[in-house]
């Protein structure tokens, strides 16, 4: 049951991350904005290496999700992605003051530590 929990939340951040991927690349002045960020030419190689981390995030994510599925040696690699989030989440709130991140990133990246800690159990 843990495993399909983990596996739930790890696709859920896997489309959150390809969604945010897609506004890097495709709708760079909207992402930009989202992140508090004016939009100028000057900026725009801001949004492309925005793009190309979180694109970075969503293959990682995705071979999480497979080994998952797979049942293959996941754990290792959702703790590192799991407090990734967490690590994120409370970085963001605390230079930035945005709870949004610290709840959303930082709650995910626990859940997924927590459910690859007990599938790993077994």
């Amino acid at each position: 049951m843990s495993r399909k929990i983990l596996l739930i939340v790890l696709l859920f951040a896997l489309v959150a991350e390809v969604a945010l991927t897609a506004g890097a690349f495709f709708f760079r002045e909207q992402t930009l904005k989202q992140f508090g960020v004016a939009y100028s030419a000057g900026n725009d190689f801001l949004g492309f290496i925005i793009g190309w981390c979180l694109l970075f995030v969503s293959l990682v994510c995705g071979y999480a999700a497979f080994l998952t599925w797979k049942d293959r040696q996941y754990s290792t690699l959702c703790y590192l992605l799991g407090a990734w989030w967490v690590a994120i989440g409370i970085a963001i709130y605390l230079v930035f003051g945005k709870p949004d991140n610290l709840v959303l990133d930082s709650l995910k990246g626990f859940i997924i530590i927590l459910f690859a800690y007990r599938s790993s159990r077994k």
